[in-house]
């Protein structure tokens, strides 16, 4: 037996589309971070960029459990003295529910180069319409 190396130039990329209306948020965040990686395919590799394109529709109905919209922030800091913004998780699901689920897959891959790589194969919107028709997105499944 041989051992397969996969390089970036093979591989097959696909479109997979969700909809994350009640959904939970961090149960939807982890089968999405697993596609981007691509862990579901055999060929997986973790030093190489074999995950397919994720859209998220309806971000702004994602679930959260218990108290988290008014117990959940999340915080920007400008540098700069006084410069912390704290904002509850119901106020960013009002005004950019797509940061919500970006923040929760963004922090369920790994920190290095290869996933600010990855995250950019994640395209989430607030309402059902997304821009991605012609690639022909597929549902996708339960068992990822």
């Amino acid at each position: 037996m041989s051992t397969t190396i996969t390089r970036p130039a093979d591989v097959q990329r696909d479109w997979y589309i969700v909809d994350a209306e009640g959904q939970t948020l961090g149960r939807l965040a982890t089968r999405i971070a697993n596609v981007l990686r691509g862990k579901h395919k055999p060929t997986f590799q973790p030093h190489v960029d074999a995950g397919d394109f994720v859209v998220v529709i309806n971000a702004d109905k994602i679930r959260l459990t218990g108290r988290k919209l008014d117990q959940k922030f999340y915080y920007r800091y400008s540098g700069h003295p006084g410069g912390l913004k704290r904002r509850s998780a119901r106020q960013l699901l009002d005004t950019y529910p797509e940061r919500v689920i970006v923040h929760a897959v963004k922090g369920m891959l790994p920190k290095n180069r290869l996933s600010r790589q990855v995250i950019g194969k994640l395209k989430v919107y607030a309402g059902p319409e997304h821009p991605h028709v012609a690639q022909k997105p597929q549902p996708l499944p339960d068992h990822f």
